[in-house]
Parts: C-alpha cells; sequence; structure tokens
C-alpha cells in the first residue's frame, strides 16, 4: 500500500487593497471638466440674462473677497477636518449651486441678484474643494506605493487634456441645449466627482496628528509644547487663516527677489488673461450673435498650452532659462496683441493658438521658480495666501476691463488689456531679478521665515 502523495497548494496571495489612484483621477476629470464647462457658459448667460457688461464685472468683484477669505480658510478647514469629506461635501455644494440656476430660471427666471446668490455658493464649494482635493494626492500616492513625482505629472496632463475638452464641449452642449440648460452637465459631473471621492477609504482623508512634545522638532520645551498645542486648538479658523495670510504674504513679496517678480508676473497672466477669457472674448461673441465660438477659441488655446508644455519639458534642457523666457513672453505679446485687435474668427483661433503656445513655457518656469524659492517650512502658508490672492487679482481686473468695455467699447478693452501687457513685459524683460535665471549665484537659497511668535 503506498501513500499518495499530497497535493500542492499555492500559498494564497497577500491581501491587496484596491487601487486608489483611479477613481481619484476619474474624481479630479469631473470636477475639472465641469468647471472648464461652466467657466465658458456662466459669462455668456450672464451676458445674454442681463444685457449689461458692467453686471458681470460686478459679479466678479462682489465674489472676489468671499472668495480670498473662503479661500483662506480652506487651509485651515482641511487641517482640522477629514480631506476626503470635505472634498465630497465641496463638490455637493458645487452641483446645487450650478444645478439651482436652469431651475430658477425655469421657475422665476434669472436676474442679477440670483447670480449673486448662486455665485457665492458655489465659491464656498469649490474653492476648499479645490484645496481639499490637492491635499489628498499624497496620501493616494501613499497607499498606492506610486512615485509622487510621475503621479503630479500624470495629474498634470490629464488636467490639460480635460482643459482642452472642456471649451469645445460646452460650445457642442450650447448649440444642442441651449446655454442654460447645457449647465445641467456642470452639476451632474460635481456630483459624480462627490460620488467617485465617496468610493474612496475615509482613512486617505485623516489629518494626520501633531507630534508629541517629546518629539517637536522646534527644540520647544516640552512643557511649552504642550501649552502651544492647546493654544492653536483654541484658536478660530479666522485667526488662523489671518496668521497664515501674514506668514504667506511675507514669504511671497519680501524674502526674496525672484520670488518676488515670479508672482507679479503670474498675477499678471492671471489679470490679463482672465479679463480676456472671462469678459471681452464672451462679449464680443454674444455681440456677434455667435456664442458658440467662444469654446473653440479657447480650446485652441489650451491645446497650444498642452503642446508647449510637452515640448518644454522634453526640451527644456537644450536652452537656457533666459532663453525660454525671452522667447515666451515674446510669444504671448503677440498672441495677446492678435487677440486684442479681435480680428475674424480664423485669426483670433490663430492668435489664442499662439498665445497658448508661448504661455507653457514661462508657465512651467514661473511655477517652478515659486516652489523653488519657497522654504519648505513655509510652504503651506505661501501657497494658500497665493491662492487666494490669484482668485481675488482675477475678478478684480474683469470688473476695471467691465467699467471700460461700457464706457468705451469692447474693442477699446480688448486694446487696452493688450497694451497692459506690452507693459509688463518690458517690466519683466528689463527687471534685475529676472535677468540672470542660469546664475545660482546671483539668486542664492532664501532662508525660511520664521514668525515672531515662534521666535524663542
Amino acid at each position: 500500500m503506498t501513500l499518495a502523495s499530497p497535493k500542492f497548494r499555492r500559498p494564497r496571495k497577500p491581501y491587496q487593497p484596491r487601487k486608489t489612484a483611479p477613481r481619484y483621477l476619474l474624481s479630479c476629470a469631473c470636477s475639472l471638466l465641469g468647471n472648464s464647462v461652466s467657466g465658458v457658459i456662466l459669462p455668456l448667460v450672464l451676458l445674454a440674462t442681463t444685457g449689461d457688461t458692467l453686471a458681470a464685472g460686478a459679479l466678479a468683484l462682489i465674489c472676489a473677497v468671499p472668495q480670498f477669505v473662503i479661500g483662506l480658510i480652506g487651509g485651515a478647514l482641511i487641517d482640522r477636518f477629514n480631506r476626503r469629506n470635505v472634498s465630497i461635501i465641496s463638490d455637493i455644494l458645487s452641483a446645487v449651486s450650478v444645478a439651482l440656476l436652469p431651475i430658477v430660471d425655469m421657475i422665476w427666471g434669472l436676474s442679477f441678484g440670483w447670480f449673486v446668490v448662486l455665485g457665492l455658493l458655489g465659491a464656498i464649494g469649490d474653492i476648499p474643494g479645490m484645496t481639499a482635493r490637492d491635499a489628498l494626492e499624497p496620501a493616494v500616492c501613499e497607499r498606492d506605493g506610486r512615485s509622487l513625482q510621475k503621479f503630479m505629472g500624470l495629474t498634470q496632463s490629464l488636467d490639460s487634456l480635460v482643459v482642452i475638452a472642456g471649451p469645445a464641449l460646452a460650445a457642442f452642449l450650447m448649440g444642442a441645449a441651449g446655454s442654460v440648460n447645457a449647465l445641467w452637465f456642470t452639476a451632474a459631473m460635481s456630483l459624480s466627482a462627490a460620488l467617485l471621492t465617496l468610493t474612496l477609504p475615509r482613512s486617505l482623508g485623516a489629518v494626520c496628528g501633531a507630534t508629541t512634545p517629546a518629539a517637536s522638532p522646534t527644540g520647544v520645551p516640552a512643557a511649552r509644547a504642550v501649552s502651544s498645542t492647546k493654544d492653536e486648538s483654541r484658536r478660530g479658523l479666522l485667526p488662523d487663516a489671518w496668521q497664515a495670510l501674514r506668514d504667506g504674504a511675507h514669504v511671497l513679496f519680501a524674502s526674496d527677489t525672484l520670488l518676488r517678480s515670479s508672482m507679479l508676473i503670474s498675477f499678471g497672466i492671471v489679470m490679463v488673461m482672465g479679463s480676456l477669457q472671462g469678459l471681452v472674448l464672451p462679449v464680443h461673441f454674444t455681440a456677434a450673435n455667435s456664442p458658440e465660438l467662444l469654446g473653440y477659441v479657447l480650446s485652441a488655446m489650451s491645446a497650444g498650452m498642452l503642446a508647449s508644455s510637452l515640448g518644454y519639458a522634453a526640451l527644456a534642457h537644450k536652452l537656457r532659462r533666459r532663453t525660454w523666457y525671452i522667447l515666451s513672453l515674446t510669444g504671448m505679446a503677440l498672441g495677446i496683441l492678435g487677440l486684442g485687435l479681435l480680428p475674424p474668427f480664423p485669426l483670433l483661433i490663430a492668435s489664442a493658438l499662439m498665445l497658448g503656445l508661448s504661455a507653457g513655457p514661462i508657465s512651467a518656469l514661473l511655477g517652478f521658480f515659486i516652489f523653488d524659492r519657497i522654504p519648505a517650512a513655509n510652504r503651506g502658508s505661501a501657497l494658500g495666501t497665493q491662492n487666494s490672492l490669484t482668485l481675488a487679482a482675477a475678478p478684480v481686473a474683469v470688473f476695471a476691463t467691465s467699467l471700460v468695455v461700457e464706457g468705451a467699447g469692447v474693442s477699446v478693452a480688448a486694446l487696452a488689456l493688450a497694451g497692459c501687457w506690452m507693459l509688463i513685459t518690458v517690466w519683466a524683460l528689463n527687471t534685475h531679478s529676472l535677468k540672470y535665471l542660469d546664475d545660482k549665484e546671483n539668486h542664492p537659497d532664501p532662508i525660511p521665515f520664521v514668525p515672531d511668535a515662534e521666535r524663542v
């Protein structure tokens, strides 16, 4: 009698949690696509509803202050509550604020007051949601074992593709369903983003606890560290936001000349291009009874930015930084001048493409300078302040442009914006801090800023 040989059993594979990166990326894409479509449609709906260019500028200015405050509070908010939950709630608020526009239009009819109320509700949802989603990215990479640097490149490419598709999709939706009804798509995208984020593990958004007093890296004694932690826990969101604004403004504008110049150029780009995209071009195409053409112009600009960003990433080391800088600024000047002349549609497309192709390298350069020059110890407050100031700068510029459009016409306003960019270009090419971009000796590493309250 022989014993049968035992059957070979393969060991069970250890349990591996489901990958979170695909769902995270899809949620980001849905949210960004909805925002990209609404960014094209909303100015046109407002102009068609009120028939008043000044109303568009006033709406932007009214929403600017709450956006600024909410942007500052958003940073403190995600350091107190689960970031996944903040992102979900923000996307739901965004979906509700947009869905109410066609509902109000069907029941009562849209008016300027409704745009103000729903615009403020949308700001409450959009801004903390963007911050919370960004804060989730490192946790997603850590859980899935991904390289954060490569994953950021993937998210940037996805963002660029969505921004290209958004305006063209907006043009299609407006032609097929009308401007107001097209907003249902934006609401659906925000709701889809919330549902996708809901499928992510709650642990991804958990806020890490503070380090124990004994392990405090600042060298503060244990008793003082405990006292400091208790004091910070008693502080509200507004005091935290105000302190972050003060610290961030000092880092961005007072500690480093290269960083300050980079920020000023970034604000110039946001204000000029924001006014062109958010007011001048919508007014121009509305007056020409072709509002759907706006989407194609903005898609051409986004396509140019995607192509030039990818080209810069591949060829950045082939040219000196200063050379990229000069070529990019010169090309942007030509593109904005072409848009400022408001030529026939084919030339508008060509000018938008030229602007996009030129803006890619300088956007990458300025982004590199900003991230490289901000000390790691001050990155949170500085980037939070930068986002808040950027959100406030564009509406202020749009309101100023609306005054020019109302008083002198859209053609004069377009040329005025082109003239402003020419002045910015001349200053940017001649300012001393940006003349020696390849010379490390002219730009020593900045010293981290330590607030007075933390100095011993």
